[in-house]
Order: structure tokens, then sequence, then C-alpha cells
């Protein structure tokens, strides 16, 4: 099986399908990450990597003791934070992995797996597709469900469960499992050992595990000395291949650096210590746009690359040093990004982007889907002010990171966002000029109490067959519109998308005070159809939100829109009215009951667009429930964490057009739909 084919190689380049794709790849991309992806292929194809290592591994790591990398906190102060609540789910969550599970992706507890049933060969033969992936039988064949336990995630939370509660069986259980890695997987030989991000994570969380089982018993000094190898041969694998994770210039280059300055701090190696340092930085500067989002416009990425920036503060302060000022000011601006997306009420984002349900620091009983931990410790590391105090401070805790003596929601933040009573909405309009993550420009969320009622798919997986091959970065499964069936840019592969464009939005000062606010936005990205895309939002003071969509034709023709809304699962009832004035005008409602509450989709299109040229579905789970046409596969799905989806309501009105028109979407929630109901009777 090719790497590009299993998906091994998640950012930059893969097998592209024309060699016009490959021109505008070479164009848009520009020609220093091809030539560094192109030096990385020359290293596979020569044997240089297994040269190097060979060579390396001729010389023996320094002997002794790491150097400490962090303060760990004391058991009562992380007793204090966590509550008896987070205590019992943190010990519960160990003992399933003494028991041999783990939760990969924030899921279920399922089997720990660390090794394989047939021989291993070196890296780079998988890498370059000439050996298979060792699936065991049964399993699915996706790589990423083989990596994700051999990050070693899971270590952390032993840690933390042998700190709190000093149970030897904690400690044992880690070595235990190191050792059997280590067994099954000979250095730099298997999957395990092919991509030098894994390798960074592994290596990370073998830094942190140094520390956290240091004084047990069962924490013998050969087993320490046996540790200290494999760190340093972990390090020895980052570093001649870091040129691949330059090239993909994404969170890879983030986590490899940060795991490579760690390593040589801890292991006294300075060249390693300056290479990582350098890189890291370099990234933290070049991939945090000037309002703050991240290079991969991903808000769980974006968690992966603060609290890989985190991780290397805390070495940072330690040390006793300082950020370039470039670097704080970028991690300033993220942690700002960032801060002004979590829900104040549930601690969670808008799934924006690719989501591989990476949590890179468990450090935490929350949720995956809380983002609070990371939010809170950038906001004490980088930031004036922070959130107020509760059980995601335990991140903040073992970094070291004391309060603030400023407090503030998420609310202070969200000057770019909409902002109900007790809702919020988020209009998507990103303007950093990197290849998107997904094709989502206009896209809008919507939250009210807490729930996510107007959605983002998420992602589910990137190795599948079709047509789960990463399907869900297209448009049209989006909260947006939609032209003549087509994507808003190209989508280049599995992972590579072309002719990404900015998209602008500004706030509107209103002075009607039943407005509360107003947001405007537009995109071109349907210019060569001569379509220009503009969506207005606006939230009222009794809790209702309008998105009214401009569709303006720019030339003469006739196109195919469609407006589609993801939405909150729930029961639901439709009803499609015609008024009877001579245009035929159709309004429908879609109300659905989902958890305690109650909402309403209205659907109403320009009065000059005729009902004949008006086509409605609504599907969930790959299956059209009302109207006509024949549903995706993938439609009516939302994906929470990677490998994981749940049933969704897809709403889509399709719109047969000749001449500019709006569409306008109504949201209207429980109390409101009360009034209009006893107005009605």
């Amino acid at each position: 099986m090719r790497a590009e084919e299993a998906g091994f190689r998640c950012g930059l380049i893969e097998v592209v399908p024309s060699l016009l794709t490959s021109l505008k790849a070479l164009i848009q991309l520009g020609p220093e990450p091809l030539l560094l992806y192109a030096l990385y292929e020359l290293g596979l194809r020569t044997g240089r990597y297994r040269r190097v290592e060979k060579k390396a591994g001729e010389s023996k790591p320094k002997a002794g003791a790491l150097k400490p990398l962090l303060a760990l906190p004391r058991r009562d102060d992380i007793l204090k934070v966590a509550g008896q609540k987070g205590a019992a789910t943190l010990l519960q969550e160990a003992d399933e992995i003494v028991a041999g599970n783990v939760r990969s992706f924030g899921g279920e507890p399922a089997p720990l797996h660390l090794t394989f049933d047939r021989p291993l060969q070196h890296w780079s033969e998988y890498e370059t597709g000439r050996a298979s992936i060792p699936y065991p039988p049964g399993a699915i064949h996706d790589v990423k469900f083989v990596w994700e336990p051999g990050r070693f995630a899971w270590a952390l939370k032993l840690g933390r469960a042998y700190q709190i509660s000093g149970d030897d069986k904690y400690a044992e259980t880690f070595w235990g499992y190191l050792e059997e890695f280590n067994r099954g997987n000979p250095t730099y030989l298997g999957p395990h050992w092919m991509n030098g991000q894994e390798v960074a994570l592994r290596l990370m969380a073998l830094l942190w595990a140094v520390q956290l089982f240091e004084s047990a018993a069962a924490s013998n000094a050969e087993r320490k000395r046996r540790l200290v190898t494999a760190i340093a041969e972990h390090a020895r694998r980052i570093a001649p291949t870091l040129v691949y994770a330059r090239s993909q210039n994404n969170n890879h280059l983030v986590t490899e650096s940060a795991a490579l300055f760690a390593a040589g701090t801890a292991l006294g190696e300075s060249k390693w210590r300056a290479i990582g340092w350098r890189w890291l930085n370099h990234a933290l500067q070049r991939q945090i746009s000037s309002y703050g989002e991240y290079i991969q416009h991903s808000t769980n990425y974006h968690r992966v690359m603060l609290q890989a920036a985190l991780w290397a503060d805390a070495i940072v302060r330690r040390q006793g040093e300082h950020w370039p000022p470039e670097t704080l000011e970028a991690l300033m601006r993220a942690s700002h990004w960032m801060f002004s997306m979590i829900d104040p009420i549930s601690g969670r984002t808008p799934n924006l982007g690719a989501n591989d349900g990476a949590l890179i620091l468990p450090l935490d009983s929350s949720s995956f889907h809380d983002f609070r931990p990371t939010v809170q410790a950038a906001a004490r590391a980088f930031l004036r002010t922070c959130l107020p105090a509760g059980e995601w401070d335990e991140l903040s805790l073992w970094l070291g990171l004391a309060p603030r003596g400023q407090t503030a929601d998420s609310d202070a933040y969200m000057a770019e966002h909409l902002r109900g009573k007790s809702s919020w909405g988020y209009l998507r309009a990103s303007r950093f000029r990197s290849r998107l993550s997904h094709m989502d420009q206009l896209h809008f969320d919507l939250w009210k109490d807490g729930r996510n009622i107007a959605r983002d798919a998420g992602t589910f997986r990137y190795n599948a067959e079709t047509p789960w091959n990463n399907s869900l970065v297209s448009t049209s499964v989006h909260n947006t519109i939609t032209v003549d069936g087509l994507d808003q840019m190209q989508r280049g592969g599995r992972f590579l998308v072309l002719d990404w464009f900015p998209a602008y939005s500004k706030s509107v000062l209103e002075v009607d005070e039943k407005i509360l606010g107003r947001m405007m936005a537009y995109h071109n990205g349907y210019r060569p159809l001569g379509i220009r895309h503009e969506r207005i939002a606006t939230v009222y003071a009794d809790e209702r939100w309008e998105i009214r969509d401009n569709l303006v034709f720019l030339k003469p023709g006739e196109h195919v829109f469609r407006l589609h809304w993801l939405l909150e699962d729930g029961e639901w009832q439709v009803e499609n009215r015609q008024s009877r004035t001579e245009t035929r005008e159709t309004k429908l409602e879609l109300r659905v009951k989902a958890g305690s509450g109650v909402f309403c989709l209205k659907l109403t299109p320009d009065p000059r667009v005729g009902s004949s040229d008006v086509r409605v579905a609504l599907v969930r789970a790959g299956e059209c429930l009302y109207g006509t046409g024949q549903a995706l596969p993938f439609a009516g799905w939302i994906s929470p964490t990677y490998g994981v989806k749940e049933p969704g309501l897809s709403l889509a009105m399709e719109i047969t057009a000749l001449r500019s028109f709006s569409i306008v979407s109504e949201f209207v929630f429980d109390g409101a739909l009360a009034e209009n109901a006893d107005a009605r009777s």
C-alpha cells in the first residue's frame, strides 16, 4: 500500500490527479515547501536516514539522570483544583488503563494495542509504501488508530493518578507498557517510528513520565537508564527529518521542534536544544495570523499548537529565559483568538476545520471537548486576564502558571462574534492567506445555553474508503451557500485544497434598540461563475436570529444555489407553506425538540423566486426524511471527534435562479415560539 493511499502524510503533498493541479499547487504553495519535501523524499529514497541513524546509534547517550524540566505540583494542590469529582474521574480512567483500555480521541474505552503480530521493517519502508502497515485481523485500516495509543498520552493520566494516590500500580503499569512497547517496536522499526510528529508526541510524554514516576518504588535504576536511552533515540529520530515538518509548515513543525527543544534541555544536548528553539520560534511567528487564527484553520489543531507552546513555555520559564518579542506577540494573538471561540457554558468551541482527535496534554479531568483548560493556561501565560477559577485550572497547575488577578469570561473576548442574551453566533470569515483545512467560508455556527444548534460537521476520518475519505471538508456539509454543486475552492487531493481566498467581515452598528448586533461578510470564491455571496447575520433583543444571504449576479446566467443547515439532532416537524400571491412565495419551517429546548428554523426565499424553482430536503444520517432527491451518504452526520459520527439534521433548500436574489434563515427559540403560538391562537 502506498503511503499516500494510507494517508500517512497528512498535510502538504500527496498524489495529485492531474498535471494542471500539480502546476497550480506549485504556483499557490510556492517553491520552498515543494523543495523541502523533495529533499525529504531524496533522503528516503537514497537511504540517507538509515545511515544517519546507524551512525548516531554508535554513540552512547549521556549517562545519569535527566535535567528536571518542570516543578510538579503538590498532591493537596491538585486535589483542591480537581475536586472530588475530578479526582474520581481521573482514577476511573487510570484504572481503565491498568486494565488494558484507553480512550483514544476522547472516545469510549478500547483495548490498548502497542505491538504487532509480524516482523517489522525500518520506518522508511512504510513511509515510501514498500511495506504495508501490519494491522491486526479485524482492525480498522486507518493508521491513526495505530498511532494514537503510541503517543503515550495515557501515561500522563497514570502519572497524575500516581501523584494524587501514591498507588504504585500506576507506575508499574506505565513501566510495563513502556517495556512492552520497546520490545515490540525496536528503535526505528515499524509504524510507530515512521512519522516525526508521532515520535515527538511520545517523546514529550516520556519526558513528563521521568518526573511523574521518579519517586515510585517501581522506578528502579535500570528502568530509568533505559528510559534515558529511549528519550535520546526519539530525539535522534526527529532531527534528521525535520525538513519534512518544515515543508508542511503546520503543527508537525511546532510539535517536533518543541519536543527536540525539551529533549535537548533535559539531556544537555545543546545542538538539539538550539535546533528545536530556532524552528519552534520560526513556526510560531509565521503560522499565526495577524488576528490570531492558526494556519490550519482548525480549532483542535489550534489547541495542539497552544499546548505544545505552553509545554515549551513552562521549560523556558523554569530556565529563567524569555520568548523573543515576535513569538510572544504571536502567542498572545493566538490565545486571544481561542479565548473568543469558547462557549461560556460548556467550554466547547465550534468544530472548525480538521479534527484528528489530538489532545497532547491531558492534564485535567475535563472532557476532550472542553477547551477551557487550554484557554485558561494560555491566558495565564500570555494574556492579562484569564477565566474564573474552576476544575479546568489543573492544566495550569501542572504547567506552573499562577492565577491572574483579573478574570473575565469568553464574552469579553467575543468582539468579533454576535451575542444574544443567552445565545451567540460565529460567522466564519477567514482572511488568513493560507490553504484552508475545510472549505467553509461564511459558515455560521449558532449556540444557545451551551448547546450547539447550528453545527460544523467535523471530520470523522482521514483514511477510509469512499465516501468517507475525508469527505467532510466540502462546502456542501457546512452552513453556507453552494453554487452549481461546486465547492468554494478546488480539492486537489485528500488533504490538499487549492484556490483558497479570503473572506471579509465587519460589525455593523445599529441604532435600533431591537437589534443587539449585526455582522456583514462576503467572499468572491464563486467569482469565476459570476456570483458574489454576501451574508448578514443579525441577533435581536428577543433572542431571534436572522441570517440573510444575498446572491449577487456579476454576469448573466442560470445557476443552482443550495443553502444548507446542519442542526442539532432531535424530534422534528416540517411545515412547508406557500402564500396565495401571484409569486407563490415559499416559506419552510422546521421545528426541532432537542434536549431540554425547542427551536424553529424558518427559510424564506426572495418573493421573486417562484415555488417551482425551490426544492427542499431534510436528511438525517444519510437518509432523506423529507423532500426529494437522493441523500449523500455523509450528509446528516456530525463528527465530534476522530472516528466518531453521530446523527444530525441536514436541511437544504435548493433554488434555481437567473438573477440576483436573497434568502432569509430565521432561528427562533423556546419562549419566542410560545409567544408566536399564543398570538396565532
